[in-house]
């Protein structure tokens, strides 16, 4: 149950396996979701899957699309169409939706069709009509959605597992979700390797689903001790992939759910720290590592990045002192004052007027 390790940008933590994408490596560049408050613009052909169901592919997937009760893990937003009002995001919530196809809730049976044809990694569009929805009546629990509202999807299928699994989350025990979601991560591992980035991220993103947060707040001792030994793994390797793919705040969101079980944790100390010097939050930066350090004081890895900041401090200290040099410039040479000779000879004039004037004065009296 080891996590992927960088070789050159990644110190040796807990496990101590280097990992095996390097920083010179291609990036695979992926897209984050859309503007999450208004529906996705989508110019891709309409595809009509059902004579209330239609999709637009926004980000294409790889390989078969799921059979009939795979059991399917994806995130979704949800909008009335009439009031385009969002009423459901599970990228907020941080929780997939787990759905066994042919077994879904009936207000998701649009969804479900929809997202029978999507293959994993897909991001689609669906617009699915009233009646495969919630229907005349509506909900007004939670979600708040009106009676007779089409609804607009912007759906991600993660993965899926086939039938072979057998059972959904809710029907395993607590070792056969370890279990299941174990098996994800070393897939993920595998792609990883490969650098299928955007794959691996997709079965480590399915790893975790299997131990959400009410599945973690059940367990204690050893049976927590095995479920964080896969799930943080997880986190750590999203993280690894995401700062390959430079989305360094989503890294740092993923190092931090790990950093608030393990306050300790090298890796995620370090790979935030990486993440935060990226985007220019040296401070920040520097003491993760300086904490990381405290652990690992002889990892090379981490002086190196503790060296490089040093430097780009002292790079934006010269810098600022050469602009500050130009805003104001060397005090300048006092000029020597010109004289004029008309104020000159004019207050001559007047002297000598005045010492007349009293000369003669002095005379008369």
């Amino acid at each position: 149950m080891e996590d992927v390790l960088d070789q050159q940008s990644q110190p040796l933590g807990q496990d101590g396996e280097s990992e095996i994408v390097t920083e010179d490596a291609a990036f695979v560049h992926g897209e984050p979701p859309q503007d999450a408050n208004g529906l996705p613009k989508v110019d891709s052909k309409v595809e009509v899957l059902h004579a209330k169901v239609t999709k637009q592919i926004i980000k294409e997937g790889h390989g078969p699309i799921p059979s009939k009760y795979s059991t399917c893990f994806l995130h979704y937003r949800a909008w009335t169409q009439s009031t385009r009002h969002k009423f459901e995001d599970t990228w907020d919530e941080q929780r997939p939706l787990e759905m066994i196809l042919g077994k879904e809730k009936k207000e998701m049976t649009g969804l479900a069709i929809g997202v029978s044809s999507m293959k994993s990694g897909e991001r689609a569009l669906l617009h699915v009509g009233w009646e495969l929805g919630y229907g005349k009546e509506g909900s007004f629990s939670f979600p708040n959605v009106p009676p007779l509202a089409d609804i607009s999807y912007e759906v991600e299928l993660i993965g899926f597992d086939e039938t072979k699994e057998g059972k959904a989350r809710g029907d395993m025990t607590v070792e056969e979700r370890i279990g299941a979601a174990d098996r994800r991560k070393m897939d993920g591992n595998a792609l990883f390797k490969e650098e299928k980035l955007e794959e691996a991220m997709q079965q480590y993103e399915m790893a975790i689903a299997y131990m959400g947060d009410d599945f973690m707040f059940q367990l204690f001792g050893k049976y927590r001790d095995m479920a964080l030994a896969v799930k943080n793994p997880c986190h750590l390797n999203i993280a690894a992939s995401l700062i390959k793919l430079k989305r360094y705040e989503e890294a740092i969101g993923q190092c931090s759910i790990v950093l608030a079980e393990d306050e300790n944790n090298v890796k995620a100390l370090f790979r935030r720290g990486k993440a935060r010097a990226e985007l220019g939050q040296t401070d920040a930066a520097r003491e993760d590592f300086l904490k990381a350090r405290k652990f690992v004081p002889e990892d090379k890895a981490i002086a190196r990045e503790l060296r490089l900041l040093a430097e780009h401090d002292k790079a934006v200290y010269q810098k600022q002192k050469e602009i500050y040099k130009g805003i104001f410039g060397p005090t300048p040479e006092p000029k020597p004052k010109r004289n004029n000779w008309l104020i000159v000879i004019w207050h001559w004039l007047l002297s000598l007027f005045y010492h007349v004037f009293r000369r003669e004065r002095l005379k008369a009296d």
